[in-house]
């Protein structure tokens, strides 16, 4: 899967700022993508007005036959990523709790244990408190990234908001 289909649940969660889809759109030619709205988009600096950027990103998508996934599934996709992150050392614990959003979502028991923990995360947890904070959160990243239920789409929600463009 590529760059380009990655960034379609991103952009819906709303972790993908609009500032970045123009060098996404430039990178997407460069892997061999091309629509006429791609290239316009790529051709666009990234402080270009934000809705014309959104408009062009989101018909480029529809040109190239790449569907946007509902708030749900973005959602859930930004939870397995940040698990995934978690697991595979690329987040710290409190990185999880930054990468929460409004949009996060969870259907089954393992995500809504993640997202449970994850949301118990408090600047004010005393030294006392947070290293079985950070246990609990392992534990329930690792249940998450042993059975989430994304089945084939797990690969697109591996490409996680920390990982850039």
């Amino acid at each position: 899967m590529d760059r380009l289909s990655l960034s379609a649940w991103r952009y819906v969660a709303e972790v993908l700022p609009p500032g970045e889809l123009p060098m996404l759109a430039a990178h997407a030619l460069v892997d061999g993508r091309d629509s006429p709205a791609l290239r316009e988009l790529a051709g666009l600096s990234r402080r270009s007005d934000e809705a014309e950027i959104r408009e062009l990103y989101v018909r480029a998508l529809g040109e190239l036959g790449i569907a946007l996934p509902d708030e749900e599934t973005a959602g859930r996709c930004l939870l397995v990523s940040l698990a995934f992150g978690l697991v595979d050392g690329e987040l710290s614990p409190g990185g999880v709790g930054d990468g929460l959003s409004m949009t996060v979502a969870a259907r089954t028991r393992e995500e809504t244990r993640f997202l449970a923990v994850a949301a118990d995360f408090s600047e004010w947890l005393g030294p006392e408190d947070l290293p079985g904070w950070e246990a609990e959160l392992r534990a329930a990243a690792q249940s998450l990234v042993a059975a989430t239920d994304l089945g084939s789409g797990i690969g697109a929600c591996r490409g996680g908001p920390f990982r850039g463009v």
